[in-house]
């Protein structure tokens, strides 16, 4: 069974921080990179950060020294930390395998950023 919760985004001034958290099933998590999307309205999904099962870490340059991703290999648990957040980041945020293994996405969560 393939299965991805997104959970911690909240509505937030610019400036504030927030941790996203995904569970993912063992088939999608296991041994495979992790990574974190974004989908503002209008917009196509963006990867946002990506890790290895080691925590190497790559993002987006419009995150970086903002954001850092990290992972609980023991938990299928990928985080996403956003510090010194700015309207722009708002957006529905996903975690997903990268590159994608299967043809399938969570429910997503929230992030909206007032300014």
């Amino acid at each position: 069974q393939v299965q991805l919760v997104e959970s911690g985004g909240d509505l937030v001034q610019s400036g504030g921080s927030l941790r996203l958290s995904c569970v993912a099933s063992r088939n999608i998590f296991s041994f495979n990179v992790m990574g974190w999307y974004r989908q503002a309205a209008g917009n196509k999904r963006e990867l946002v950060a990506r890790i290895t099962y080691s925590s190497n870490t790559d993002y987006t340059d419009s995150v970086k020294g903002r954001f850092t991703i990290s992972r609980d290999n023991a938990k299928n648990t990928v985080y996403l930390q956003m510090n010194s957040l700015k309207p722009e980041d708002t957006a529905v945020y996903y975690c997903n395998n990268y590159p994608l293994r299967y043809d399938y996405w969570g429910q997503g969560t929230q992030v909206t950023v007032s300014s």
